[in-house]
């Protein structure tokens, strides 16, 4: 007897498809046992060889949840099992998610990143005093840091003065204070050593590559 071929693109779509398609057989056999005993039996063999197709997770939080979890959901949820853990709502599946905020930004000072906008945020709501000032001060000096990142090796203070109270709704004024920010070869020589020290681990990690 000559068997016939079977192509991919004939058989059922697998639902989860790390497992394989000899996993996704096993359930469907399961799905279609009548005796009850029989299929806890089959469900808990097939538990324990998805099991080992991730060993690497075994220590994972939830570990087994998760694979009752994936039987339940590769049966379509039409296995009838006894499971240790509350079976999964195809309902719940499919709902969608609700839409995420998207953060507020500002087109024009991209390079400031948003952090820096619930800084101000922040710094609004102090009282005034020294520290508040500090912190104007410090949050002035890494926005000048993240334009020299972006931009260029140069950048007035007055520029950055005026971002920031762009960004702070006229709330704070730094121009009006007689005080300068950090020059840029200080706030770029971090940057510097960090590139470099990621430079001389690159090449050491290439080195042992070589080596092996």
């Amino acid at each position: 007897m000559i068997e016939q071929l079977e192509y991919n693109t004939e058989r059922h779509r697998l639902i989860i498809p790390e497992y394989g398609r000899h996993i996704q057989k096993m359930i469907n056999i399961a799905v279609a046992t009548e005796d009850a005993d029989e299929r806890n039996k089959q469900a808990k063999a097939i538990i324990g060889v998805m099991g080992n197709l991730q060993p690497h997770l075994r220590d994972v939080p939830d570990f087994q949840h998760k694979l009752w979890d994936q039987l339940f959901i590769m049966s379509d949820f039409k296995l009838d099992v006894d499971s240790p853990f509350p079976k999964p709502s195809k309902e719940v599946l499919q709902e969608r998610p609700e839409p995420l905020e998207y953060p507020q930004n500002f087109p024009k000072y991209r390079f400031y990143g948003n952090n820096i906008k619930r800084m101000i945020d922040v710094a609004n709501k102090w009282e005034e005093g020294d520290m508040k000032e500090a912190l104007e001060f410090a949050i002035a000096n890494h926005m000048k840091k993240c334009y020299l990142n972006w931009n260029k090796d140069t950048v007035e203070d007055e520029v950055i003065f005026k971002h920031l109270l762009e960004l702070s709704n006229g709330k704070i004024d730094l121009a009006a204070k007689d005080e300068d920010l950090s020059e840029a070869s200080n706030l770029m020589k971090n940057k510097k050593k960090y590139n470099n020290k990621n430079q001389q681990r690159s090449n050491k990690n290439r080195s042992n590559r070589k080596r092996y």
